[in-house]
């Protein structure tokens, strides 16, 4: 991350920088088509681009990476179903560093456009690698019912081969809301209030657990694994919510010790889905600040 950092900054724009102290720039998480801190890559030369793009692959294993590339080719899809009116296009991700890349001291980077988001934070070599968010509009496209483009369809499916293997006593204690929210819980907000839980693993038969704990590991598997967050799977919690049938909107969470998944597929009649790994009191590098300050007292 460093190294490709440092070859971003040699080749971007001065915009491409901030200050690691600019809290409000930094804590920021915002995956609706709407104004954003950091340098557009339309606004960067080639080389610049590639180490944009260079930067988001080291944070990113290759099927997570291609997941996002796949969310910023929809942008051009999804421009052309709206009969090209609102302007997208998939040059609208922005790419910011805050502070300086170096073997110690803290820095950080985000990646982000529509659909996408990726913010690092880093002291020395530990790394705060949340929250990673990826959406899909359109969830899926097909040709003659078979699918062309589906980013997304390994977290929707976990879910409900989850579902498929849940007792017919348990489904009404997982299924705590028969509509499903408008979207995830976390929203936009550097700050999260998690939701309430949902059954315990514990409380799951072995088939469910498993498909639980694959679920899990999914999402945790966006990262590196020198950098993926360690999660207690004892003492995780499943949710649904809307109806568990495969078609209509619905709504999934995960939630454990420091730990927040989510998924909606609410919009545009289930065919627009939002996911989201969030350690709430890790996210933005907040265990990493809390460690720093405790080795280094600040006035």
């Amino acid at each position: 991350m460093r190294a490709e950092a440092a070859r971003l900054l040699r080749a971007a724009p001065a915009g491409v920088r901030a200050p690691f102290e600019d809290v409000a720039k930094r804590r920021w998480i915002e995956y609706r088509p709407a104004p954003r801190p950091g340098v557009s890559l339309g606004e960067l030369e080639p080389d610049a681009r590639k180490a944009a793009h260079r930067l988001l692959a080291t944070a990113l294993r290759p099927h997570a990476f291609a997941q996002a590339m796949g969310v910023v080719a929809l942008e051009e899809v999804l421009d052309r179903e709206e009969g090209y009116g609102r302007g997208r296009h998939s040059d609208d991700y922005r790419v910011i560093v805050f502070g300086e890349p170096g073997p110690a001291g803290r820095w950080g980077w985000r990646f982000e456009g529509h659909h996408l988001s990726a913010t690092m934070t880093l002291d020395g070599d530990a790394v705060s690698p949340t929250p990673v968010f990826l959406g899909a509009n359109p969830l899926a496209t097909y040709y003659r019912g078979r699918p062309v483009l589906r980013p997304l369809g390994p977290e929707q499916d976990l879910a409900f081969e989850l579902l498929d293997a849940l007792p017919e006593s348990l489904r009404g204690h997982v299924l705590r809301w028969p509509e499903a929210p408008v979207d995830i819980y976390s929203g936009p907000r550097a700050d999260v209030v998690p939701p309430p839980p949902g059954v315990p693993a514990a409380e799951l038969p072995r088939a469910a657990r498993e498909r639980l704990e694959d679920l899990v590991a999914l999402y945790l598997d966006r990262l590196p694994a020198d950098v993926r967050p360690a999660v207690d799977r004892d003492a995780l919690t499943f949710a649904w919510e809307g109806p568990p049938e495969r078609g209509g909107r619905h709504y999934y969470r995960v939630q454990g010790p420091d730990l927040l998944i989510e998924y909606d597929n609410t919009s545009a009649d289930g065919n627009h889905a939002h996911t989201v790994l969030r350690c709430p009191e890790s996210d933005f590098g907040g265990d990493l600040l809390r460690e720093h300050r405790a080795e280094r007292p600040h006035p």
